[in-house]
This record gives structure tokens, C-alpha cells and sequence, in this order.
């Protein structure tokens, strides 16, 4: 009697196909997907004490990851059409435990070094988690999109919550380290949810004719510059929000960091609650209170300062909700899975490359004047959300015409 071959014993994929268990993977990936990067905030100060270094080596650390999301993205998708999802987000994770083992070691070069290498582990999951989504739950990819969205934002909460307690017990490297925890429980189950497919898990609905280059689409273009336009604004105001509210109300820097706090907490509702109103009415009205919101907090720390706790809610809800539109525009803008993981890697290789000047834009910005002051900073932010906002309502607009 011969033995069935392995492979053959394997259930076949089928696309629509996603469970229980691969929705517990994305939740498990996607707390790995920022907590590690907001992990140093809390504690940065420990860590320039222990390494000895400036704030500017310093600032690398929570900058260094964000370039590598932009550089990384073209050959991780690269990697990522040859490996098949599946396979290349464990290759992922293993690069995100590596640096993460790295980063906690002795020394600068070993910090710098180890948290490239989170960005790049990072990288592949930004691009395989929304094409998976897509691929196995085509009729729910608009919420669990929102799901993983909020996720993201929920594990930087609780990474700003435990990070210095653990700290204090045990110092900086072993709080940092035990974001290695969270990375091997996501392999196992993503492992565990993916590894008995059959076949090539890369192209399960490719389309007879060749998928298109996404530089090649105005709707690609389009998804880059609002995409751009969110993430340079994300991590500028991230960076600077607590002095902003500082130097403007007068809050003491404990007090300020609190407050821009909603500016996070409040994305948790943004992401949950997009996909609902893009259910119910169209993804390119649920785009509206979005750009609206997001508008409202550069404006309205220009114009009317003393309302910031209104101005970061509906920011923060905001920039929960955009990330969600924009990558589903991604998934409705593309035929198959080989089009939405060339489509989201372009969008979000050139939207997180200047995503990661933000922080410093705003920063230079600052001192540009004497006495320094925010106006101009502020001013530009909201130039950069008027991109998002026109480029991202006329993206969704030619959704229709598959441009």
C-alpha cells in the first residue's frame, strides 16, 4: 500500500475560506505591529542614561522603524509573491524576534541595528495582513479590516501602559524583550491557521490577464499621496502633540502627554466604527468624517486652542478610521491577491517614506521662527491633510472605473 503524499492530505485553500483561528493569527500579528516601536517612548530616557547617547541617536529608535517600512516594502513584497503570505509573514515575525533580541543587547550598534530589523520584520506584515484579509474574508474584509486597525492601536496602549512598570522592576532591555513573547505566540497560531494549506497560497485568484503595476494606475498614485498625507501627519503630531499642547494651554508635560493620549485611545472607536458607516452608506462617504475629523485638529489648535480635547477626539477617531478606508480602496482597487500586495506595498513604501520625515518637518518647523512657535508647523500638517483629504476622495471615486 502507498502513502498519500503530505501535500496531497492537506486541505486545498479556497478563497472566502478564513476561520476562527486565522482571525485570533491577525489579532496576534497585529498587536505586534506597533507595540514594539512605542515600547522605547515610555522608557526612552532609561535607555539614553544606559547606552549614553544623544537624543537625536535616541530618536532614531522610534524613527529608524518607519524608513524601514518605506524601504523594506518593495522587496518584502517581492519576497512575498515568491514565498506565498502565509510562509513570508513567519519569515517576518522571525526578523521582528531577531532585532528584538538584538535591540535589547549591548550596545548602540545593537539597538540601532536590532530596531531595523523590527521595521523590517514589522514590513511584512503591514503588506500580508490586509492581502490575507482580503483573500480569505471577502465579505467581511471591510470590518476585520477595522478590527486589525484598532488592534494596532490597543497594543500601543497597552505597550504606553506596562512598558515602564516592568521597566522599573527590571530595566529597559528585558520590558523591551518581552514583546518577544507576543511574537512567538503569534507564529504558533498563524502557523497553526495556515500551515495544512495545499498549494501555492500566492496567487489563489489570479486573473487570466497580467496584474498591473500599481505606478502605472492613477488610482495607485492617488492612494500613495493620501496615504502620505495621513502618515506624515500621524507622526508629526504623535511626536510633537504633548508640547504642542504644552506651549499653547500651558499643561505641564505629564498633563499634556495624558491628553494626547486621546489622540490615541479615541482611533480604537475610529477603526471599529468606519466600516460600519462604509457599510451602510459607501466607502467614500465614511471618507468624509475622516478628513473632516482629521482637519479639525490643526485647525482647531490654530483657531480655537482651548477646545484641544474636542480637536484630539475627533482627530484620533480620525486616524483610526483612514487607515481603514485607504486600504479598503487597496482591496477594491485590485482584481486579485498579486494586485492588492504590489498595490498596498507601493501605497505604503511611498506613504511611510515621508510619513517618517514628519516628525522631524514638524520639529525644524518649530525652530524655523524666533521666538520659536507652532503656527507654521500646524499650518503645514493641515496642508498635508488637504492631500489626503482631495487625493483620497477622488481615489475612491475612480474606484468605479478601475483606473
Amino acid at each position: 500500500m502507498t502513502t498519500q503524499p503530505e501535500t496531497d492530505r492537506r486541505r486545498p485553500y479556497v478563497p472566502g475560506s478564513g476561520g476562527p483561528l486565522l482571525v485570533a493569527a491577525i489579532v496576534l500579528v497585529a498587536l505586534n505591529l506597533r507595540g514594539p516601536l512605542v515600547a522605547v517612548s515610555p522608557v526612552v530616557d532609561a535607555i539614553r542614561a544606559d547606552l549614553g547617547v544623544s537624543a537625536g541617536v535616541a530618536g532614531l529608535l522610534t524613527s529608524l522603524p518607519v524608513l524601514a517600512f518605506a524601504l523594506a516594502s518593495p522587496p518584502a513584497s517581492w519576497l512575498i509573491g515568491r514565498l506565498g503570505p502565509e510562509r513570508a509573514l513567519l519569515v517576518g515575525l522571525a526578523v521582528l524576534g531577531a532585532g528584538t533580541l538584538l535591540r535589547s543587547s549591548d550596545g548602540v550598534a545593537g539597538a540601532l541595528v536590532g530596531t531595523a530589523l523590527i521595521g523590517v520584520g514589522i514590513t511584512f506584515g503591514n503588506i500580508v495582513v490586509p492581502v490575507v484579509i482580503g483573500r480569505d474574508f471577502p465579505h467581511r474584509s471591510g470590518a476585520l479590516l477595522g478590527v486589525y486597525t484598532a488592534v494596532m492601536n490597543i497594543g500601543s496602549m497597552i505597550t504606553l501602559s506596562i512598558t515602564v512598570p516592568i521597566a522599573d522592576g527590571v530595566g529597559w532591555r528585558y520590558a523591551l524583550l518581552t514583546w518577544l513573547v507576543v511574537a512567538l505566540a503569534a507564529a504558533v497560531v498563524w502557523r497553526l491557521a495556515t500551515g495544512r494549506r495545499r498549494g501555492d497560497p500566492a496567487l489563489p485568484d489570479e486573473a487570466p490577464e497580467p496584474a498591473r503595476a500599481p505606478w502605472t494606475r492613477p488610482v495607485g498614485w492617488l492612494l500613495l499621496f493620501a496615504f502620505a498625507g495621513q502618515s506624515f501627519s500621524f507622526y508629526g503630531l504623535t511626536a510633537w502633540l504633548p508640547e504642542v499642547l504644552g506651549d499653547l494651554r500651558g499643561l505641564p508635560p505629564a498633563t499634556a502627554g495624558a491628553a494626547s493620549s486621546l489622540f490615541q485611545v479615541v482611533a480604537v472607536a475610529g477603526a471599529l466604527v468606519t466600516p460600519l458607516v462604509a457599510r451602510r452608506t459607501s466607502l467614500r462617504l465614511a471618507f468624509v468624517p475622516v478628513a473632516a475629523g482629521f482637519l479639525a485638529l490643526p485647525g482647531g489648535l490654530l483657531l480655537a486652542p482651548a477646545l484641544w480635547p474636542l480637536w484630539c477626539s475627533l482627530a484620533g477617531a480620525a486616524q483610526g478610521g483612514g487607515f481603514t478606508v485607504v486600504f479598503s480602496a487597496v482591496l477594491a482597487a485590485s482584481r486579485n491577491s498579486t494586485e492588492n500586495r504590489r498595490l498596498g506595498a507601493f501605497v505604503q513604501g511611498g506613504g511611510y517614506l515621508l510619513g517618517a520625515l514628519g516628525p522631524f518637518a514638524v520639529g525644524a518647523l518649530h525652530e524655523a521662527v524666533d521666538p520659536p512657535a507652532w503656527d507654521l508647523p500646524l499650518a503645514v500638517v493641515f496642508g498635508a491633510l488637504l492631500v489626503l483629504a482631495v487625493s483620497g476622495w477622488t481615489a475612491i471615486g475612480q474606484l468605479r472605473t478601475g483606473r
